[in-house]
């Protein structure tokens, strides 16, 4: 099995979204379920039906997450050597050479991702792109829009 890269914050959140499922999610659904057993006849029960579909979900997302940890290959960027290269878990500052723009990412995991906090996958162009250059490399990114030129001006560890 091919494991994946996580960052720390990455796997704490998922480790905090398993216990909360497992410690508040799933004995209120259980609950709800015996509650709604005691009504009587489940086949016209819409409260059971519902608590019973949610409890599927719980136990899915439980089954997925316990996967996904067991998968991954938590990488902690702070404990390497900052080099000025770009690498699993750090954030890049690049400067969109035709616009002068600035913009910042910090490549994560595919779960991660989240564009809105900056937070690009390692699967995306703009990070294949950049993994292995440097702090200064120009980087050519084929995005929708066309092919944009970047310069990497600033990779930290952080």
């Amino acid at each position: 099995m091919n494991k994946f890269p996580m960052t720390v914050e990455g796997e704490r959140a998922l480790r905090e979204e398993l216990e909360h499922l497992k410690g508040v999610e799933r004995p209120t659904v259980i609950a709800a379920i015996s509650e709604a057993r005691e009504h009587g006849d489940l086949k016209e029960n819409a409260e059971y039906h519902a608590a019973r579909e949610q409890q599927g979900f719980i136990e899915g997302r439980i089954q997925e997450i316990e996967s996904k940890l067991s998968a991954c290959q938590v990488i902690d960027v702070t404990k390497m050597p900052a080099n000025g290269k770009v690498i699993f878990g750090v954030t890049v500052s690049l400067t969109n050479l035709d616009t002068d723009e600035e913009v910042c990412y910090r490549i994560v995991g595919e779960d991660e991702a989240d564009i809105k906090q900056g937070k690009i996958s390692v699967t995306s162009p703009i990070a294949r792109a950049l993994i292995g250059k440097e702090e200064g490399d120009v980087v050519n990114v084929k995005t929708p829009g066309g092919e944009v030129e970047y310069e990497i001006s600033e990779v930290e560890h952080r």
